[in-house]
């Protein structure tokens, strides 16, 4: 089963994925998509608010906020790690509970990268945003870094993210039933 949907002017079909027995979601990956990356970090940068900086959280937003940078000019952007690395110089952590991942999750934030952020505008970006617990323990560390939050946004908004007022979204992805019909 797949889901079509076009997105930054490109069509592609989704598969269909089982969350459990009564829930499944349309899987959406931009790992190895260049064509739609680069077009949806277009899109992307058109609607974005003033920021000093970009974060998102490892790892599927990673092609998307390195595209966003590169467009953009930006020589520096955040990545919350999904476990701490020797060189990093210290952590920040948060805690996360994802749609897509069975068991709880913890970011971590180089102490450096925190450093940098102090009073500064950050804008968060991810690929699909769902139940939104990724994006806030995002938001969590970079509030402990001191930064402030300048947006969010994301290429894909599902379920009760599509309501958010204070998300940036090019497209509104669907839950599904487990036979692939689209929840209402």
């Amino acid at each position: 089963m797949v889901y079509p949907m076009t997105v930054a002017g490109l069509r592609r079909e989704l598969p269909i994925c089982p969350v459990n027995e009564h829930l499944s979601i349309a899987g959406f990956v931009i790992f190895g998509d260049a064509e739609l990356t680069v077009a949806c970090a277009r899109e992307l940068l058109k609607r974005a608010p003033e920021y000093d900086y970009l974060i998102t959280a490892e790892a599927k937003g990673i092609p998307l906020i390195h595209e966003m940078a590169r467009q953009s000019g930006a020589k520096k952007y955040f990545l919350a790690r999904k476990g701490p690395k020797l060189y990093m110089t210290g952590v920040f952590e948060s805690t996360v509970h994802s749609i897509t991942t069975a068991k709880e999750q913890h970011l971590y934030l180089d102490t450096a990268d925190a450093a940098l952020m102090k009073g500064k505008k950050i804008l968060i970006v991810d690929d699909v945003i769902s139940t939104g617990e990724s994006l806030a323990a995002l938001e969590a560390l970079v509030e402990k870094a001191g930064g402030i939050i300048a947006g969010r946004m994301a290429i894909l908004a599902e379920g009760d993210a599509q309501d958010r007022p204070d998300l940036i979204y090019l497209e509104k992805l669907p839950l599904f039933h487990p036979d692939g019909t689209v929840m209402e």
